[in-house]
């Protein structure tokens, strides 16, 4: 028997087996689509090789230049507002206290807790009456009113737990509350809005639903649904749907590679201090 706080061989053996194994359930399906994108398009060829040119009929023939555009132009303007407005909200509601903030704070919880499909279909109808739809407004606007609901509670989670030493030493150096904010708690809140930037990229990057109802006509067709189209006329292809596939991923995995250190921050230390 081993001793007490000891592990035994065989228990470290089934731990790598486990693991093991969940590495091999996550990794599959990227692993099979990065085979199928890599390899040839046509059965007569014989496999072997990096197959580049799947990558560039993708591209041409599923015209994700202007899509990924689309997607680019989307996903900045939701990311640069609601951080913008998501960290001064978050530090008003975690640091002070006014009347009606509790009921108001509930009311950005509201905005995380509505489904976006039970709003959708009458949002577009109020757009489209102010000759809105098939404009960034449209397709950007309903995704900024979530990530800032959601922004909100995160950085609010984050300043409620700050060290409240380093705002009052501020304070009596003569900071105003803005320069308090921006000058003093953001840098040290680095991770926790790093955070929040990836992952609203992501959501915004991979939205499919809104950018669908929101552009009817396909002037602002994203990557996702671009990717959808593509698959539509390439159904027996699976070289060009999986090249495809991985151009619209590739972007969310480079943002999250390049924050990489922040987010992991961020998420499991809770981007505290």
């Amino acid at each position: 028997m081993a001793r007490r706080g000891n592990t035994s061989p065989v228990e470290v053996g089934i731990n790598y087996v486990v693991l093991f194994g969940f590495a091999v359930v996550s990794l599959w399906p990227i692993v099979s689509i990065l085979a199928q994108a890599f390899g040839p398009s046509d059965a007569s060829v014989a496999p072997g090789g990096l197959h580049l040119e799947n990558f560039v009929m993708a591209w041409s023939q599923g015209q994700f230049s202007t899509y990924m555009l689309n997607s680019v132009l989307v996903s900045v303007t939701v990311v640069m507002v609601s951080v913008a407005l998501s960290v001064p909200a978050g530090y008003a509601f975690g640091t002070m206290t006014f009347r009606g903030s509790t009921w108001l704070f509930y009311l950005f919880l509201f905005g995380i807790m509505v489904p976006t499909e039970a709003i959708l279909v009458p949002l577009f109808f109020d757009l489209r009456q102010l000759h809105l739809v098939n404009t960034v407004v449209a397709v950007a606007g309903p995704q900024v009113a979530q990530s800032i609901a959601f922004g909100t509670y995160w950085m609010r989670t984050y300043f409620r737990s700050a060290d409240r030493a380093i705002t009052e030493a501020a304070i009596i150096d003569g900071a105003a509350p803005r320069q308090v904010l921006w000058r003093v708690q953001a840098p040290i809140a680095r991770p926790a809005i790093l955070t929040l930037v990836v992952l609203i990229f992501m959501w915004t990057w991979n939205e499919f639903l809104i950018p669908l109802v929101m552009s009817p006509t396909g002037t602002l067709r994203t990557a996702p649904l671009g990717l959808a189209f593509f698959q539509g006329q390439h159904v027996t292809n699976y070289a060009l749907m999986g090249a495809a596939a991985v151009t619209v991923a590739a972007p969310v995995v480079v943002v999250y590679l390049f924050a990489q250190r922040y987010f992991i921050a961020g998420m499991t230390e809770g981007a505290v201090k």
